[in-house]
């Protein structure tokens, strides 16, 4: 980057906070003054470009500081803080489910709707979206501009390390000790497969798969109809998603992965033959790319049908802190951060 900034990051140690860290010493970002925050880890220290900071206090933090804050800390947090940081002159990159679903809140993905931030005038608090929103649609807005999505159902395969370091912590103890007993989760995570993510609505379908609902139609396209169903499995990272599209216009398999292929941030590895195809284990660590393999057409009683596997870094990568990162990188591009 050619341009500074002063940063606060609310959750600096965490696994998110860490990983933001990460990617902006590998996309070389000058930060001018950087202020790591939080609450249970004040006084800890952070390392960022070579140089040492100590975690200050979010409830105290002088606002007036920074030019742009990203909390990485959950909703509660985000929900006490972010707006009046935006308040005070702040832009706000949030990574909670806190803000998504405002109607006067930007929810972004840079590769599909990033020239919402073009139009911003004055600080604003933008929303991140959820880790397998990500992913997914980064997958399927190519598809979308070619053949129009009608109908989607997918099925979601996602990490422990959606939840956080307990979780994953609570994964590596029931491997090592299958008698140990659930925390984290409702049920034991170790050698299952526990079809929640999130709790249940109304409706019966949990939080996590309606925000796949909900965010699909802000972000991408409100007229398609979306169903989902939403599984926690014991992998340590990477979520994978195995999606059904049902398209306006017809489409073989090849045209779908011309359509993907040359596609930014979207990796096609689709060879059955010699059976090359994502895995979370092999291409979720500290992969950028969005990973897409078994891609199948199909015509069910006169209607185009595909098929296709999807697998992500959900911390490091679009989940989380990389689609965060390049929110921030817009800004900067944009010169709304002065």
């Amino acid at each position: 980057m050619d341009k500074v900034l002063n940063l606060a990051l609310v959750g600096a140690s965490g696994v998110v906070g860490q990983k933001i860290i990460q990617l902006l010493e590998r996309k070389n970002f000058l930060v001018n003054n950087f202020y790591p925050l939080g609450k249970s880890s004040v006084g800890e220290s952070v390392s960022l470009l070579g140089n040492d900071y100590v975690i200050g206090d979010v409830d105290s933090f002088d606002v007036s500081n920074a030019n742009l804050t990203i909390f990485a800390a959950g909703s509660s947090v985000a929900k006490r803080h972010a707006e009046s940081y935006v308040e005070k002159g702040c832009y706000v990159i949030d990574l909670s489910s806190e803000f998504r679903y405002h109607d006067d809140i930007p929810l972004v993905i840079p590769e599909i709707n990033g020239s919402i931030l073009e139009s911003l005038k004055e600080p604003t608090l933008i929303a991140n979206p959820n880790c397998s929103t990500s992913q997914l649609l980064m997958a399927l807005k190519p598809i979308h501009d070619k053949f129009n999505i009608h109908f989607l159902n997918i099925a979601t395969y996602q990490a422990v390390s959606g939840t956080g370091k307990e979780a994953v912590e609570e994964l590596k103890e029931q491997i090592a000790n299958p008698n140990s007993e659930a925390k984290v989760y409702p049920k034991k995570i170790g050698f299952n497969a526990l079809p929640q993510c999130d709790v249940f609505l109304d409706n019966n379908f949990t939080k996590e798969e309606m925000k796949l609902v909900w965010e699909t139609k802000k972000i991408l396209d409100e007229k398609i109809d979306v169903q989902a169903t939403c599984v926690r499995v014991p992998v340590l990272n990477g979520h994978s998603e195995a999606v059904f599209l049902k398209l306006e216009h017809d489409a073989s398999r090849e045209d779908i992965i011309n359509s993907l292929t040359g596609i930014s941030g979207v990796c096609v590895m689709d060879d059955p033959s010699n059976l090359i195809y994502p895995t979370p284990l092999e291409q979720a660590n500290d992969s950028e790319d969005v990973y897409v393999g078994r891609i199948r057409s199909q015509a069910i009683q006169g209607e185009t049908w595909v098929s296709l596997w999807i697998v992500a870094d959900n911390v490091y990568g679009k989940g989380a802190a990389l689609n965060a990162v390049q929110i921030a990188e817009n800004l900067l591009r944009r010169n709304k951060i002065k």
